[in-house]
């Protein structure tokens, strides 16, 4: 079954009025943000936070063209650079798209999904999106869970974007977390 893609509700381009100009590259950029982390840091990990069969936010969903009680394979991880994180990151792979094409999504473990996914020429990725996520979003409150102790502001800017492999989507979000404005630019 190929996904049928949605019209994406987030915004293409971050607003320049209410986005710091040191987060905007990071927003933007439509490269590896795990190579761009790691050429900034002296060692980078994933910290695995969940990896397992739940429902996709209702905007996920409605992106990836599934009903709202369709379960996806969801996997949530923070990205630490020199022991610090600096993005909590959420990726949303229909249930139907796991096997074949995502096969790679199955025991990736705590290795970087973003290493694996511009290692493959087939794989395609669409437009960047970005939102500001505050306290109305679960994604926001999941951010905050996995920090404990570390209090983030209320908001935080967060991109996506949907990678494709042979008409099949696999989605991922990108929450940036404030430590990331220290590292080097």
């Amino acid at each position: 079954m190929h996904t049928r893609l949605h019209r994406e509700t987030w915004l293409r381009r971050p607003p320049r009025a209410t986005v710091p100009a040191a987060l905007r590259p990071w927003l933007t950029d439509p490269g590896s943000l795990t190579a761009r982390i790691r050429a900034r840091c002296g060692n980078f990990r994933v910290h695995v936070l969940a990896q397992q069969l739940a429902l996709p936010q209702r905007d996920e969903a409605r992106l990836l063209g599934l009903s709202g009680d369709e379960l996806a394979w969801v996997r949530e991880v923070l990205l630490l650079a020199d022991g610090r994180a600096v993005v909590y990151a959420r990726s949303v792979l229909p249930r139907h798209n796991l096997r074949g094409a995502w096969n790679l999504f199955h025991g990736i473990g705590a290795r970087p999904l973003g290493a694996a996914l511009f290692a493959d020429p087939r794989i395609a990725r669409q437009p960047l999106a970005c939102a500001c996520l505050d306290t109305r979003d679960a994604r926001y409150h999941h951010a905050v869970a996995a920090l404990p102790g570390v209090a983030l502001p209320a908001r935080l800017w967060a991109r996506r974007s949907v990678f494709l492999l042979r008409r099949r989507a696999l989605l991922v979000s990108e929450a940036f977390l404030p430590a990331i404005l220290d590292l080097p630019r």
